[in-house]
């Protein structure tokens, strides 16, 4: 996106660079990472990073009031309120779609927010790998705050465990060597000591948590959770000794109420120029938008785009029993802003990763994660076959000019 670096970076690709890139990535772990790396990544304009940072400070001021828990108690679906709740979450990612607005300039609008884990530890490697293979000017920058990459893992690090020992902390998720974002659970162990456990594997003894390790039994002092409960429902088969409802002996780093209160569920309280006008479908009464085409139907809680539905038509409202779990979001259209090398324009989705470690004031703006399409929206089954396609990173022009 900013031209002079676009072309020249496309003028030096070449497909053994990017096979070297692969390899370097795939043969860090001893495994091939499972979802697609792209062929670049993404250079940010200092004018379109002022308007990314403008809207995520619109959103933390919303998130940061102290009203903000008690607009959100909803947001927690009955019977998955988990005990020991945070005062606000440790982990924020914040998702824009990169568009263009009536004037042709490079604009984001929010697509979605998480108080979720991301690839946090991940996109630190990346991020320092394609300088690596591919002529990054050393000018640009992918971490934020004044971090570099060692204290912005020291950061994620104390986020993670909290002064515990390592062995005494756990990054939980289901079945977490078969998950696509393994590669990110290998760098949490490689940088922090802390091992991944299924959460089939904890087990419950009154109100402490265990899990084995070369032949030891290992309290679990805090755990890193990646679970979702639509993922963990989807699994009846998994027998689990402990339910992440149990009131137990344990802190969260990253509360599963927070995947609630900061998603779909939330986005309604924003307004402004970077938020797509959003409401919740009880709000409506009935008298729903003439022109529904141009919204994008969306349930509350759901996972991974279950249930949305892009060409709204009435026929899609009138069933819905319970609107107030459903909200309909005004259409974005991608910007085809990024120019490759074999010609083609792809759409650009950006995810802004902040820490914020309890006692701090507000969240610390830390890295980011980007997501390249040619297809009709993001998405694997929409890019299969495709290049220049995938998950990368993106380097923004600095604030000021380092001279």
């Amino acid at each position: 996106m900013i031209k002079e670096i676009r072309e020249a970076y496309n003028q030096a690709f070449t497909p053994e660079k990017y096979g070297a890139f692969k390899e370097f990535l795939n043969s860090r772990f001893g495994f091939e990472i499972e979802f697609r790396i792209a062929e670049t990544p993404v250079f940010i304009p200092l004018a379109l990073r002022k308007k990314i940072f403008s809207a995520c400070d619109d959103i933390i001021r919303v998130i940061s009031e102290p009203g903000f828990k008690a607009k959100t108690d909803r947001a927690i679906p009955e019977g998955k309120y988990v005990p020991g709740e945070t005062p606000h979450t440790e982990f924020l990612a914040i998702d824009f779609a990169i568009c263009e607005d009536e004037r042709g300039e490079l604009v984001p609008q929010l697509i979605e927010m998480q108080g979720f884990p991301s690839l946090f530890a991940f996109q630190d490697m990346v991020s320092k790998a394609f300088p690596t293979f591919f002529d990054i000017p050393p000018h640009l920058e992918y971490l934020f705050s004044g971090l570099s990459s060692k204290s912005y893992l020291e950061l994620l690090g104390k986020v993670i465990t909290n002064g515990h020992p390592p062995e005494n902390v756990v990054l939980m998720d289901i079945e977490p060597d078969l998950q696509k974002t393994r590669i990110d659970f290998y760098c949490v162990k490689e940088n922090f000591g802390v091992p991944f456990v299924c959460i089939s594997e904890i087990k419950k003894k009154g109100r402490k948590l265990y899990y084995e390790a070369e032949g030891r039994e290992i309290e679990i002092k805090r755990i890193y959770n990646r679970v979702i409960f639509d993922e963990l429902e989807s699994r009846p088969d998994l027998k689990t000794n402990f339910s992440m409802t149990d009131d137990v002996e344990v802190e969260w780093a990253g509360h599963p109420n927070w995947f609630f209160r900061i998603s779909k569920f939330s986005m309604p309280l924003l307004s402004g120029e970077f938020f797509p006008e959003t409401k919740y479908l009880s709000d409506y009464q009935g008298n729903y938008p003439k022109d529904l085409e141009n919204y994008v139907l969306k349930p509350l809680f759901s996972f991974a785009g279950t249930g949305v539905i892009y060409d709204v038509k009435p026929e899609d409202i009138l069933p819905i029993k319970d609107p107030e779990n459903y909200i309909l979001q005004k259409k974005i259209y991608y910007a085809p802003a990024l120019k490759t090398a074999d010609g083609d324009s792809v759409k650009t989705e950006i995810r802004m990763l902040y820490l914020w470690p309890q006692g701090e004031p507000l969240p610390i703006a830390c890295t980011n994660l980007i997501r390249l399409s040619k297809g009709v929206m993001m998405g694997v089954k929409f890019n299969k076959n495709k290049t220049w396609v995938g998950g990368s990173t993106a380097y923004f022009e600095p604030e000021k000019a380092i001279k």
